[in-house]
């Protein structure tokens, strides 16, 4: 459907077409991606964070669930520049001389 609007939308350019579709299903793929890999995670960090809070005071338990929770968002963060910076280099390809 993308495709077909995408191309219908650009005087029926199919390049343009197929690299819209193309972008649109990696970046279903690296939600799904980060959707894991955030409550792979956050399930970890969890169990971590309720073991240091069976402590005495309340700074270890923050602590522990501050460090997970910033190495969850820099990963995420990270795969989302790295899929972009990849179709950029796979459409650099397909134009080589922006316009």
């Amino acid at each position: 459907l993308i495709l077909v609007l995408v191309s219908w939308g650009t005087g029926w350019d199919a390049a343009r077409g197929v690299f819209t579709a193309v972008s649109f299903l990696l970046g279903a793929v690296t939600s799904m991606a980060s959707g894991y890999l955030g409550m792979k995670v956050a399930v970890y960090s969890n169990v971590r964070t309720t073991v240091s809070a069976q402590k005495p005071g309340w700074t270890d338990c923050f602590n522990t669930a501050f460090r997970a929770g910033a190495v969850m968002g820099f990963a995420l963060c990270g795969l989302g520049m790295l899929m972009l910076y990849l179709t950029m280099l796979v459409f650099r390809a397909h134009y080589p001389n922006p316009k």
